[in-house]
């Protein structure tokens, strides 16, 4: 009988860096390989855009890929969504020095080469159990996007639709080609 150790999200926090970016999966250590140059690109043209809008409408923080929540304990999850939203009346007045204690408002990732797809759809299922109110996924090889508001209600984009916000993001719309242009 092999008895696991499992790891806390104090504990992960604390890891020295090794340039590798880890995830905290029901308290195992999950190693996350560097990303590829599209993944980069598509992660940047959601973000830039995002960012500017929410910034420019007050409307929380729009954060990066090496951001963690933990969103569940005992034995703790820590996920690192590619892009992430916080709505401005979920902010503590002091921004956490170490993991958000919830899940984003909008968690958005972008599928790289080596994902899976149930992999994805794991991430999708925690962060919507865990609270998001959105899930977005985008795939640079099939150049679509899907919505989540639920594991039923997937929403399905292409490049010639464009990529709205909805309630969570009020009036934040983008071209989903613009997205993935590389």
């Amino acid at each position: 009988m092999t008895t696991r150790i499992l790891m806390t999200a104090e504990e992960l926090i604390k890891m020295p860096d090794d340039s590798y970016k880890y995830e905290l999966v029901r308290g195992e250590l999950i190693r996350m390989s560097p990303t590829g140059g599209q993944h980069g690109i598509v992660t940047i043209n959601i973000s830039l855009p995002l960012a500017s809008y929410v910034k420019s409408h007050n409307l929380g923080k729009v954060c990066g890929a090496e951001t963690g929540f933990k969103i569940t304990q005992n034995p703790d999850t820590v996920r690192a969504p590619d892009v992430s939203f916080i709505a401005r009346d979920r902010i503590p007045e002091e921004i956490p020095d170490n993991y958000w204690p919830f899940a984003p408002d909008l968690a958005v990732e972008v599928v790289s080469s080596n994902d899976r797809y149930d992999e994805i759809q794991q991430k999708v299922k925690e962060y919507l159990d865990a609270g998001a109110r959105m899930v977005w996924v985008a795939d640079p090889k099939t150049r679509i996007i899907m919505v989540y508001r639920s594991l039923k209600e997937v929403l399905v984009l292409t490049e010639k639709d464009n990529l709205s916000g909805e309630d969570v993001i009020p009036g934040f719309t983008c071209s989903v080609a613009d997205l993935f242009a590389l």
